[in-house]
């Protein structure tokens, strides 16, 4: 792809997304969903391969869909309240049909069914901005209206966190592993964003750490599947020795910096007298362990089932940058300490 023409596309990327964080208004806002969902299709698609072309498809018309939806509920809203107002959607249907046209494009369970296979199709960098950076919109929106004393909310973030760690279990596909995983800690955001909004504020900061983090790593070891990550010591040793930690970390164990959000989620979410809630979404955490520790012990503990002449691939030296990834990977391992701090930043 011509470098103008991919800086022209992120361009895109970038403005669609900052219209949906300044707007107010619902015609902006999905006039802003529009160009970033236009802006990343050529993307999916520049490999010119069947696969991300059916991705890009698949994804095109889950999108439009949502954003068909999300218009529609904002013209009821702006027919049963008289206004266009984001912040002002007070009428229980509208803000209803909003909440599951944003979750049909978060990838929520039980609307979840694209994303994993969407993932397959592309590449791990394209993989790496669905993941992250194309959740900040619709999530964004969902922080804007708030919807107080929703049951819907819960039903979403509790059926996330289940499939998404249900879901991952038989997978051998890196991508779609990843896929139920951004759906299991989607459900952990919006399980508290009626609650208290700056913790999904940080849960999403923290996921975006971890998820680039373990993105770039498979990207340097060229891992698509459970396999192939059993010669990725071959390529790095000082790297496989680190990332067991990041997706231990994205798994949400102590000590590593995962755990912040999911700590301080809970005890929210008992603070509310949602225990059985708390409960259930701690064991429903366990499924997603599960295959987190698959991976560890895919990457560390196994060796590549080929004899021996084969194991050892050439170590050609990398063009990716490095330093990014040591930067996110500390990040994501080290920093269950600064807490208070972070809580004081998101609060701010």
């Amino acid at each position: 792809m011509s470098p103008y023409v991919l800086t022209l596309l992120l361009f895109s990327l970038g403005l669609g997304t900052t219209m949906t964080f300044a707007s107010s208004h619902w015609l902006l806002a999905w006039v802003g969903l529009e160009i970033n969902t236009l802006a990343i299709l050529s993307l999916m698609a520049q490999n010119h391969h069947p696969r991300a072309v059916e991705a890009a498809t698949k994804y095109f018309l889950i999108q439009a869909g949502g954003a068909a939806v999300l218009l529609f509920a904002g013209t009821t809203n702006a027919y049963l309240t008289g206004q266009w107002d984001i912040q002002q959607a007070g009428h229980p249907l509208p803000i209803a049909i909003i909440t599951l046209a944003l979750a049909l494009k978060l990838g929520l369970a039980p609307l979840h069914s694209w994303m994993p296979e969407v993932f397959q199709g592309l590449s791990l960098t394209t993989g790496l901005v669905l993941a992250t950076w194309q959740k900040l919109a619709p999530l964004t929106l969902l922080l804007q209206i708030q919807p107080v004393n929703s049951p819907l909310l819960i039903f979403l973030g509790l059926t996330s966190t289940l499939i998404g760690g249900w879901g991952g279990l038989n997978q051998t596909q890196l991508r779609k592993i990843l896929a139920y995983s951004s759906t299991a800690q989607l459900g952990w955001m919006v399980l508290v964003l009626q609650f208290a909004p700056s913790l999904t504020t940080l849960a999403i900061l923290v996921y975006i750490a971890a998820a680039t983090a373990t993105f770039l790593t498979l990207k340097l070891a060229k891992a698509t599947s459970i396999n192939m990550l059993a010669i990725s010591w071959a390529k790095a040793p000082a790297l496989v020795a680190l990332t067991p930690l990041v997706l231990l970390s994205l798994a949400g164990l102590p000590p590593m910096t995962g755990f912040m959000p999911k700590w301080l989620i809970l005890q929210e979410l008992s603070k509310q007298e949602l225990a059985p809630t708390a409960t259930l979404a701690a064991l429903t955490a366990l499924l997603s362990l599960y295959y987190y520790l698959r991976l560890t012990y895919a990457m560390t503990l196994t060796m590549f089932p080929n004899n021996l002449a084969g194991t050892l691939p050439w170590r050609l030296p990398s063009h990716q940058l490095t330093l990014p990834l040591a930067c996110l990977a500390i990040a994501t391992i080290s920093l269950l300490p600064l807490t208070p701090a972070a809580l004081a930043l998101v609060a701010l």
